[in-house]
């Protein structure tokens, strides 16, 4: 069952909005304030949520914002059902990070049918996304578990980390300094031997056409290619 937040201070429309959603097979949980909200985002993260902007205390504009700045929250939907109804209003909205704008009043069946909308997008694309199919290897983000040519390879989590990176910056110079900061940190004092002993490891495990896609560039770092851009 899908949870909807809903953030909304007017107690007639929060209770009308969650009873219908309710009645949609939603599981719903309501606030009157983002502050609230937020708070629970933290240890509960919903499906898909539903802000107010005139809030009292954080208005829901701030409260969108302060939720994109968390990489972890970035494809979460959010829609924003508002009084505000001037064309600045919407523009500054949606940019600051929500994905949909209806005003009020408004009619359950279409907040209904646009919750469906954004939340049938969000699974396509982490269908799409969960997946990493280049040349011969497939690496699966959700399950940690990488194929190369057909065969099931057990890497370590800073191999898993390394060649998800690559993948997903595929034909792009990776630099040595970009790779230790992504993977062991900014604060990674060590050597730039310890990432080219997990590369050589690596390359190792994908075997012979696996491996040759992770290409070293002398002096700079690494790129993953398929084998045929040589």
């Amino acid at each position: 069952m899908e949870r909807i937040y809903v953030v909304e201070d007017d107690d007639n429309i929060r209770d009308l909005i969650r009873i219908a959603l309710e009645g949609f097979g939603y599981s719903v949980s309501a606030f009157e304030m983002a502050e609230d909200a937020l708070k629970s985002i933290e240890t509960d993260m919903p499906d898909l949520a539903v802000f107010d902007l005139m809030l009292p205390g954080m208005d829901g504009l701030s409260a969108i914002k302060r939720i994109r700045k968390n990489d972890a929250l970035a494809d979460m939907p959010i829609i924003i059902l508002t009084a505000k109804d001037r064309e600045f209003d919407k523009v500054a909205g949606l940019d600051g990070g929500a994905d949909d704008y209806m005003t009020k009043p408004f009619g359950v069946m279409e907040l209904a049918a646009r919750i469906r909308s954004l939340l049938r997008r969000r699974a396509r694309n982490q269908t799409e996304e969960e997946v990493l199919e280049k040349y011969c290897i497939s690496l699966n983000k959700k399950t940690r578990e990488v194929l190369s040519s057909g065969k099931k390879v057990e890497l370590t989590l800073k191999e898993f980390e390394l060649l998800l990176y690559l993948m997903e910056n595929q034909s792009k110079v990776v630099t040595r300094d970009e790779l230790l900061n992504h993977i062991w940190g900014y604060d990674y004092d060590g050597e730039t031997r310890t990432l080219d002993m997990h590369i050589r490891t690596l390359r190792q495990k994908l075997g012979e056409e696996g491996g040759f896609c992770i290409r070293t560039v002398r002096g700079v770092g690494y790129r993953f290619v398929k084998t045929e851009e040589g």
